[in-house]
């Protein structure tokens, strides 16, 4: 057997001899709850003695003593989707500094499946859930209360407020996305809604319709994506151009949609902004980059991720269910991808 496997276990009581401290002085100073009951110097030395003797705390030992895990998962639909990467960013440097770890669970669309996974991962005893797939009316939302599991929804909210949530203003987003097209010249334009099943694509949608109405836009049509998907975006505009050739402008509900838009223009031998502007939404990675550049909508979704663990933590912590929704302002980033009539 190699030596490193052959090594025993390094104890507590290990630690406590040789920070000379009694073992319970060690077990609050490498509890992060705990470590301000302990005066800085002893928890230096503490740590020094533990990483000096390789000591790590067991994971599953504690759970059972505490009934708590200090996992937090995370589902989401589509990790290869960009727009969950800073969300997932601001999740985990919250908790790291709170002593959680974070398990990250792809789940789709297919609600099955979601409650497969939540199920198994209650079973593994995490401490809480954030969920970044509901759909406005949700069985998972149903299953984390009659589980009793703590939850936060992020990005996409419930139409009735059952769980606290963290989200960006999607009205008022679509409304400056609006205006700005319109402060262009822009009077025929266009909307790619997303799903209206999410609460970003219908609150997006009722933004547009809202401000078309208010600008008096005479031509404002609407196509529904199905998904968040380029594919889908690049169909919407076809059906949008089918049916509306004089339209100038558009204001897609998510970046991929916008995307799609590009490739739809590109395929008829159109040009962005020259013959259409285009506005995206949610400013995710690399859209700077993209020829022409996105002008789009901004929404802070590292903070975004980062409020809705400050959320969860709270509601495993203090038991602490009472619903909360934040809403994060957007900004309106202007590039090449649109220009005046």
């Amino acid at each position: 057997m190699p030596q490193d496997l052959a090594k025993k276990k390094v104890t507590m009581a290990q630690v406590a001899a040789l920070a000379g401290v009694h073992a319970s002085t060690v077990s609050r100073a490498l509890n992060p709850e705990t470590r301000s009951m302990v005066v800085p110097e002893v928890v230096d030395k503490v740590l020094e003695a533990a990483k000096s003797l390789g000591y790590r705390v067991d994971p599953i030992a504690k759970s059972l003593r505490t009934g708590r895990s200090r996992m937090i998962g995370v589902l989401i639909p589509d990790i290869s989707n960009t727009l969950f990467a800073p969300i997932l960013s601001g999740i985990n440097d919250y908790l790291n500094d709170t002593g959680y770890s974070v398990i990250v669970a792809e789940v789709g669309n297919d609600v099955a499946k979601q409650l497969e996974l939540a199920d198994r991962l209650v079973a593994h005893r995490i401490d809480g859930l954030v969920l970044g797939t509901v759909s406005r009316k949700d069985p998972i939302v149903d299953f984390c209360l009659d589980q009793s599991v703590p939850a936060v929804l992020v990005n996409r909210a419930e139409t009735s407020s059952r769980l606290s949530a963290v989200i960006s203003d999607d009205l008022t987003s679509m409304q400056l996305a609006l205006e700005h097209l319109y402060e262009l010249g822009h009077r025929r334009i266009g909307h790619i809604a997303g799903p209206p099943e999410h609460s970003t694509g219908y609150l997006r949608r009722r933004g547009f319709e809202f401000t078309a109405s208010h600008l008096e836009l005479k031509t404002a049509p609407c196509e529904v994506a199905s998904a968040y998907i380029r594919s889908e975006g690049a169909a919407a505009m076809d059906r949008l151009l089918d049916k509306y050739p004089d339209i100038t402008g558009v204001a897609a509900a998510n970046d991929l949609l916008a995307l799609g838009a590009y490739d739809a223009l590109a395929a008829r031998g159109l040009s962005c902004p020259g013959d259409i502007s285009i506005v995206g939404h949610n400013d995710m990675p690399l859209m700077d980059i993209v020829h022409p550049p996105l002008t789009t909508m901004r929404i802070g979704h590292r903070e975004m991720g980062r409020q809705a663990a400050e959320l969860l933590q709270q509601a495993i912590e203090r038991r602490d269910q009472s619903c909360r929704n934040i809403v994060l302002p957007a900004q309106l980033v202007v590039r090449n991808s649109t220009a005046p009539v």
